[in-house]
């Protein structure tokens, strides 16, 4: 790997009621992306009050957006799509401010 991996930010619109279908959907995704080349981790997030935009959001790092946008591209991919709205890109880390 060169450089600093990528950061895919995916917020998910899921209605009230249907965590479920969107945990196992979002769940059959991540088990194919993370056998692919490039895939490093990825955090799912709640958001804690029920009623948010984006009651779901996904951070994952990739390698490079060459490896995020040759993992999406495959069939088995495209096939585990949850059935909701999202909003994904990727981003690079500009700045970091830690504790210390």
């Amino acid at each position: 790997m060169t450089g600093e991996p990528v950061v895919l930010i995916n917020v998910f619109e899921v209605p009230e009621g249907r965590d479920d279908e969107f945990l196992e959907a979002w769940q059959r995704a991540a088990d194919v992306l993370r056998e692919q080349d490039g895939y490093l981790t990825a955090r799912l997030h709640r958001s804690l009050a029920p009623n948010a935009d984006f009651r779901f959001v996904n951070v994952a790092l990739w390698e490079s957006a060459e490896s995020f946008r040759a993992a999406t591209s495959r069939p088995e991919f495209r096939r585990t799509t949850p059935p909701f709205t999202f909003h994904a890109a990727l981003y690079e880390v500009i700045r970091e401010v830690d504790r210390t």
